[in-house]
């Protein structure tokens, strides 16, 4: 069939439309690579906390006094650690005789170079592949990488490798790190016991086992992982425990697994919980924002946790509705933590994941 002259055949068409789509494309491409790209700010450092530098000092420090070895001591210069804090004074010279510890301290009181500092001093001997020689449990991953990153720099000036292992990383960069050789590792249970069991670690060679926070990993409900850990660490020949208390389960603990330990100790046993004033209000559901504003109106700053982060945008909702100033406000992270201001002089309730949607606490 013969095609009218002014009229060009479906092929010619197709292909016309095709060249007019791969030039608009290839077009929009250039656009695209043209386009400088959006810089939104400092690039990632896939780190989950920050530390702080502090300016080098000078050695020896005031840890030399209290038996450090000057291997040690020099990178506790460098990391700008001049006197050590409390615990430290009190924690370092006992765990550097090879005694059992158990160690009542706040969080931030200064505990991690009390059982750090004397467990690098104390390791002297180069780690095997996947044999660490020494172990910190932990009950979270932020506090592994936390413990980690003050440990990492002190252990390099004495050439010693430290690792944190925890879940929501990478196994396989974990593993590469163990297979090459790591003297002590930083750890949460259960990232560690599939590491163990996928015999991608041996705990035989570990000689210095610590548990940090054992009240929290206890309260979470690892003390039987945690009790499995230890018994494969057949070769252990000194253990630690820090914690805010050292009653329930973490008595247990102590008992079980410390041989004749040495109590240290630089508050009250009652001190973590003597600063707060616990109120338990039994209330019907549908009166609970009317109780939460009544309460804003007298206190000046007030936290409300909440089961959902949709249920803080419903309750910053009613709060408003009552005359309260209420927002909402979420950082972009997993484990998300929402924040809610409310109340009449914009006190701030943080609403996040809390099995207490009743209870107010309120500081003194």
């Amino acid at each position: 069939m013969n095609t009218p002259k002014g009229r060009p055949s479906g092929r010619q068409r197709g292909d016309r439309r095709g060249r007019r789509r791969g030039s608009s494309s290839s077009s929009s491409a250039r656009r695209r690579s043209s386009r400088p790209r959006r810089n939104d700010g400092p690039a990632r450092s896939g780190k989950l906390t920050t530390t702080n530098a502090l300016p080098p000092v000078e050695a020896p420090t005031g840890f030399a006094d209290l038996g450090v070895p000057e291997r040690i001591d020099v990178g506790l210069a460098a990391c700008g650690f001049a006197k050590p804090f409390a615990i430290q004074n009190e924690a370092i010279p006992v765990v550097m005789e090879g005694r059992d510890v158990c160690g009542r301290a706040k969080t931030g009181s200064g505990k991690t170079l009390a059982f750090g500092v004397p467990m690098l001093a104390r390791i002297t001997d180069r780690a095997e592949s996947r044999q660490p020689l020494g172990l910190v449990l932990v009950p979270t991953r932020e506090l592994a990488v936390q413990v980690a990153e003050v440990l990492e720099p002190i252990a390099a000036a004495a050439e010693m490798r430290v690792l944190a292992v925890y879940g929501g990383a990478s196994r396989h960069t974990q593993i590469d790190a163990l297979d090459a050789g790591v003297e002590l590792v930083v750890a949460t249970p259960l990232r560690l016991i599939d590491l163990i069991k996928s015999n991608e670690v041996d705990l035989a060679s570990t000689q210095i086992v610590c548990l940090d926070e054992a009240d929290r990993m206890a309260d979470d409900g690892f003390t039987p992982q945690v009790e499995w850990i230890l018994r494969h660490c057949t070769g252990r020949s000194q253990t630690m425990l820090f914690s805010a208390t050292l009653d329930g389960d973490v008595g247990h603990l102590i008992r079980h697994y410390l041989t004749d330990p040495v109590e240290v100790a630089i508050a009250e046993a009652n001190d973590t919980v003597g600063t707060m004033h616990h109120l338990f209000l039994a209330v019907h559901h549908m009166d609970k924002d009317k109780v939460v504003g009544a309460i804003g109106q007298g206190i000046p700053k007030l936290v409300v946790f909440c089961q959902t982060k949709r249920l803080c945008d419903r309750v910053a909702r009613n709060l408003k509705d009552l005359g309260a100033s209420a927002t909402t406000t979420r950082p972009r992270m997993s484990r998300t933590i929402s924040t809610v201001r409310v109340a009449q002089h914009a006190p701030v309730a943080m609403a996040g994941r809390s099995p207490w949607s009743n209870t107010t606490s309120t500081p003194r």
